[in-house]
């Protein structure tokens, strides 16, 4: 990069920009719970109440909605939340908690004190203390005004991209700038998160909680983030696979809070593990009815009434509007459904809507369990070199077509075709017996009988792959654990 010095002619215009943003860089916000002052944009409290209420519905819908199968276990959540949150400096603020219906891992906060946990993280979590850690860490958030911090920051990102627009005279750079401002506070700094930390040992400890709660579910976010990758096939990305990407932090940073709050010992701390055990006891686990099933190979919507199944050595993800198959070779298999209807036949789709932009070869009709279908392939440029495609268009009724994308590396294509053609020809409508018959997976607490070891409560498990593994991780054990008689347990049950 070769640096340039400004001429006289754009100085008065890099002040007129300054003196523009002025007004917005004058609007700075203080913090009761940490005392510290920073630019927050302009946002007023009641702006940032207006805020987390517009994002809400969104949140809501990203995440599958709230869970409300169980609306004691929801209220004991808030109940949790609402108790902490009147530790705080700011004990008349509006709190909200919400426990959204994903299987995913994941905490965060909205401005406005809108706080979510998912029914992943329930699960995951051992005791009463660790969910209050992690309810404490959002508010901490909260109260520290990070969020308002963070739209400060991107007010101030926009200016600065103002700026340079008019020394460069390049909207082009402006926006480049304003976009990069904006994906640097996306999500928080790593001294917002220990700031986090601080506050939410602080009310740990101020409702009587066990501190350290906040430590153990990191430990076991941990332990289930490196199954998880195992799982995958990729171990040596295991960050990729838990809220760490975006609440940075480790036990020792945690360590480090607790010792740092300057908190009272709390005697006799509440833990809660039997108590918060039983709240979860029958909860849902892994994928909802909404969202179809994931069985070993085999995909299954109860709702849409459909399956069909992936081949060996592909592990399915269900994701909100595709599932997706994908090996270890990157060969991938992409399900999903067509925007709209589908009018006219299934090859002029392909061509003129799907694949338009594709030269797609060897175009024909074909029949799927009595479906009408049709398939084409191509080779088409991808950005780590070539990939072959194969397209299977399936009209399931007079209102809907479905998809499968399938993608290998050419070396790999003719290995894979009749792996490809199995799954294709998979592909089937249920009957409402077959639906009905189809059950999500739940949690269920098992107490510790004679006999009973880490080993025999794992093949309790629906699994086929790893049980073992994911019994030990659900429940924060390792395969030296030893069991008693009277202990409770997470089992995942059909």
């Amino acid at each position: 990069m070769t640096q340039h010095s400004f001429s006289r002619f754009k100085r008065p215009l890099l002040a007129l920009a300054l003196l523009a943003a002025g007004p917005l860089l004058s609007a700075c916000s203080t913090s009761e719970a940490t005392g510290r002052t920073f630019f927050n944009g302009g946002m007023s409290a009641e702006q940032e109440q207006q805020v987390g209420r517009e994002q809400h519905g969104k949140i809501l819908e990203e995440f599958g909605g709230a869970y409300d199968e169980d609306p004691a276990l929801t209220s004991y959540i808030s109940s949790i939340g609402n108790f902490l949150a009147k530790t705080s400096e700011t004990p008349d603020q509006q709190f909200t908690f919400t426990v959204l219906d994903s299987p995913i891992v994941n905490a965060f906060a909205l401005p406005g004190g809108y706080v979510y946990t998912t029914r992943g993280l329930l699960a995951l979590a051992n005791d009463e203390a660790e969910v209050a850690g992690v309810l404490a860490h959002e508010i901490g958030h909260v109260t520290a005004k990070h969020s308002a911090e963070r739209y400060g920051s991107t007010v101030a990102a926009s200016v600065l991209a103002a700026g340079l627009g008019i020394l460069t005279g390049s909207g082009e750079v402006a926006q480049a700038a304003s976009s990069a401002g904006a994906l640097a506070v996306q999500g928080f700094s790593r001294d917002q998160e220990f700031e986090a930390d601080l506050l939410g040992v602080r009310y740990l400890s101020r409702g009587q909680f066990d501190p350290n709660g906040m430590g153990d579910f990191l430990t076991q976010l941990q332990a289930s983030s490196r199954l998880d990758a195992k799982i995958a096939g990729d171990p040596d990305r295991a960050d990729q696979f838990n809220i760490m990407q975006t609440h940075p932090r480790t036990a020792d940073r945690i360590d480090r809070a607790i010792k740092q709050a300057g908190t009272v010992t709390v005697k006799d701390p509440i833990v809660g593990r039997d108590v918060y055990l039983g709240k979860i006891d029958g909860i849902l686990y892994g994928d909802s009815p909404a969202q179809g099933y994931v069985r070993g190979q085999r995909f299954s919507h109860p709702d849409l009434e459909l399956t069909f199944t992936a081949p060996d050595g592909f592990r399915l993800i269900n994701g909100k509007t595709q599932v997706a198959a994908v090996a270890q070779d990157d060969s991938v298999i992409i399900f999903d459904g067509a925007k709209g209807k589908v009018s006219g036949s299934l090859k002029n789709y392909m061509t003129g809507v799907w694949a338009k932009n594709i030269s797609l070869n060897g175009v024909e009709n074909i029949t799927i369990n009595g479906m009408d279908a049709a398939t084409g392939q191509a080779r088409v440029q991808g950005k780590s070199g070539p990939r072959d495609i194969r397209l299977v268009a399936i009209r399931f009724d007079a209102d809907k077509v479905y998809r499968l994308t399938f993608i290998s590396n050419p070396d790999r294509t003719t290995a894979l075709s009749e792996d490809f053609r199995r799954t294709t020809y998979s592909f089937n409508r249920l009957s409402k017996a077959e639906a009905a018959k189809l059950k999500p997976y739940r949690l269920r607490i098992h107490t510790v009988r004679s006999g009973d070891t880490v080993h025999s409560l794992s093949r309790k498990m629906p699994f086929s792959d790893y049980p073992l593994e994911r019994f030990l991780v659900l429940n924060g054990l390792n395969e030296q654990s030893p069991l008693t008689i009277g202990q409770k347990v997470k089992l995942v049950t059909e």
